[in-house]
């Protein structure tokens, strides 16, 4: 059997931090690997995380399974977080998930199962793992234009034209905040145009919200899927604690089907609860136990939102320094785009022959699309990473 096996092609992300690992050079900086590092290159647990885990440590008496769908609380917890009262509760059914990874892979499996012939809308760019799941599950995906290589901002009347061709039972797949790769967003005007296009077209939006409390800060990274889901009749939703709450090994993700047909609710839980059962049957609950008490205890919330902001402010100071030394050494503002960018991420625009330079010249170690991870830069490497980008040409 197995010998039918054939090798498939590499993570070009995981294939980047293994060529990180081995470069032998001290002065290397990594900026590909998606997960949020401190001035030291520490990803830190954050305070309110150990401090509910202290706290489940004395007072947890069961490791036993939790229902399919995970705990509900968590459910009530993280659609309070993402949706506050955008959309009543009884229209809304949830499943937790493995990280925001499952909830994605579950919510293509609902709309395989749902409508077979729906066609995928996806930005072009977006996380690679979006297309290669959606071979894999055998959904048809459709690109629709995002990033505009010479302003490095959204391409917004391409984008629209793109998304119009969408029809009744297609689903458009957007970032709800700090998109990944580029870091180029949609304002809530442009948001606003894109909700009349859903309504006027019948496509069902699916929104990938991974990053919120990264951008501009935890309500407002949560207007645009807000406005969405308040606005048509069904929409997925798929939410990650990974980065906001830093348990990116907890696995910790929520999948929500929202439809303003309320009646419906109940078999749409049960069809949720029925897809996790053929994955995984249980979800993780560990990192969703933990979030569950973090947003439902005042002080541990508190405490989680002032980190959180700590950790949006260390970006967004990245972002502007960046900007600024680019600015100094080129003598013009090109690279100006890089302080406008949200959340971990901003895409130069640039080749990847030039990528290919700055890594095998400077030790800059980033994806061959030009995605940076801001976060892998801190005061002192800002500058090595400027000279760097101009050095190149870029």
């Amino acid at each position: 059997m197995f010998e039918t096996l054939k090798t498939r092609p590499a993570d070009s992300i995981l294939a980047l931090m293994q060529m990180y690992k081995d470069d032998p050079r001290v002065a290397k900086i990594d900026l590909g690997v998606g997960v949020y590092k401190d001035a030291t290159g520490l990803t830190p647990v954050m305070r309110a995380i150990k401090s509910a885990e202290h706290k489940l440590w004395e007072e947890q008496d069961t490791k036993v399974y939790t229902g399919l769908a995970g705990d509900p609380a968590f459910a009530d917890a993280m659609m309070r977080l993402v949706l506050a009262d955008a959309v009543a509760r009884d229209t809304v059914a949830a499943v937790a998930t493995p990280g925001g990874t499952g909830a994605v892979r579950q919510a293509f499996e609902l709309i395989k199962m749902a409508r077979p012939d729906a066609r995928v809308f996806v930005s072009n760019p977006t996380w690679p793992n979006h297309i290669s799941i959606l071979n894999y599950v055998g959904i048809e995906m459709v690109p629709y234009r995002y990033f505009d290589d010479e302003t490095r901002g959204v391409d917004f009347d391409g984008m629209i034209a793109d998304i119009r061709q969408a029809k009744a039972g297609d689903v458009v797949l957007l970032h709800g905040c700090c998109h990944n790769p580029t870091g180029a967003n949609l304002n809530m005007t442009e948001w606003q145009a894109v909700v009349e296009v859903l309504v006027e077209t019948g496509a069902v939006p699916m929104i990938d919200i991974a990053y919120q409390g990264f951008g501009d800060g935890l309500e407002e990274d949560a207007q645009a899927t807000r406005l969405v889901v308040s606005s048509v009749p069904e929409a997925l939703v798929a939410a990650s604690c990974s980065k906001n709450f830093g348990i990116y090994r907890e696995r910790t993700g929520l999948l929500m089907a929202i439809s303003q047909n309320a009646d419906a609710r109940k078999l749409h839980q049960d069809t949720l609860a029925f897809l996790n059962r053929q994955n995984f049957s249980f979800p993780p609950d560990h990192g969703a136990r933990l979030v569950t008490m973090i947003l439902n205890d005042d002080a541990l919330r508190a405490d989680w939102m002032a980190e959180l902001e700590e950790v949006r402010n260390s970006m967004l100071g990245l972002r502007s320094q960046l900007a600024g030394e680019l600015q100094r050494l080129s003598g013009s503002d090109r690279f100006g785009f890089l302080a406008q960018h949200r959340g971990m991420f901003s895409r130069l625009g640039t080749t990847a022959e030039k990528v290919e330079e700055m890594r095998a010249k400077h030790g800059i170690y980033m994806v061959s699309d030009s995605r940076m991870n801001i976060a892998g830069l801190n005061a002192e490497t800002v500058p090595i990473l400027a000279e760097a980008i101009i050095a190149s040409g870029i």
